[in-house]
């Protein structure tokens, strides 16, 4: 069987993924904390947006089953050597939107964790500081699939994880159902589609909300806030907060 053939830069950049992302023993420690807020041995979690699993492994960890998709060739076949053989955990190569059929994904070779199904993010990210040497530089047609379709098959999940680079609120949009908990990533590039998932999530049921910035992989409010409160938090943040994860809990 011939080797795949990725863009010039992936294999480089996986592998550097796969250090940064596996390799520390202290970090796997508090993401396993902070899921562990979420998850119980049992409970079926979605990544959506696996890149190379490390919050698979954190899932698979706490005893959670997973459904995780990633539609990137590369990262796919990455997560299919680490968890492909795991029976708890089921790997789908796709993309996630608001519609079931295809989608085209753009590749950053040197970075693919910032690949993106957005054009905004890419032109959100031209020119501004942090994001200069970033470059897109290869596209492909995905299948793209929803949360509802997912749900329709695996069942519904006590925490759903969304990281799409600017794509969440499209993911969001083909959910009709409240799920307990759920994260999705943000950037200081795109605070408005942070906020459009907020709005999304306030229809769907009675959501608080909390942050962990970057990837501190803990939670920096007290307690769990509003969706208007999340908001002014997130349109506070400086420019150089850059990313995080907004969590939201339904209110029981």
């Amino acid at each position: 069987m011939n080797a795949p053939v990725y863009p010039k830069g992936t294999a480089k950049a996986l592998s550097r993924s796969l250090r940064v992302y596996h390799g520390d023993a202290a970090r796997n420690a508090a993401m396993d904390a902070l899921y562990g807020d979420f998850l119980r041995p049992g409970d079926l979690a979605f990544d959506i947006g696996a890149h190379v699993g490390d919050r698979v492994s954190s899932f698979r960890r706490l005893g959670a089953r997973v459904v995780a998709l990633e539609p990137q060739p590369g990262p796919a076949r990455v997560l299919r050597l680490i968890h492909g053989r795991d029976p708890k955990v089921t790997l789908v190569e796709a993309a996630c939107g608001d519609h079931d059929g295809s989608v085209t994904l753009r590749i950053n070779s040197a970075n693919p964790t910032v690949s993106t199904a957005s054009d905004a993010f890419i032109g959100a990210a031209h020119g501004a500081d942090g994001w200069r040497e970033q470059v897109w530089d290869h596209e492909i047609a995905v299948r793209c699939t929803t949360l509802d379709s997912l749900i329709a098959r695996h069942g519904l999940p006590a925490l759903l994880k969304i990281d799409v680079e600017g794509f969440e609120a499209h993911v969001l949009a083909g959910l009709t159902r409240a799920v307990p908990a759920i994260s999705f990533e943000f950037t200081t590039i795109q605070r408005d589609v942070a906020e459009a998932c907020l709005a999304l999530l306030e229809t769907l049921g009675p959501y608080r909300f909390n942050v962990a910035l970057g990837e501190s992989q803990r939670l920096e409010l007290g307690a769990f806030a509003s969706a208007e409160a999340m908001g002014g938090y997130l349109r506070g943040l400086p420019h150089a907060a850059n990313s995080g994860d907004v969590y939201a809990i339904l209110e029981s």
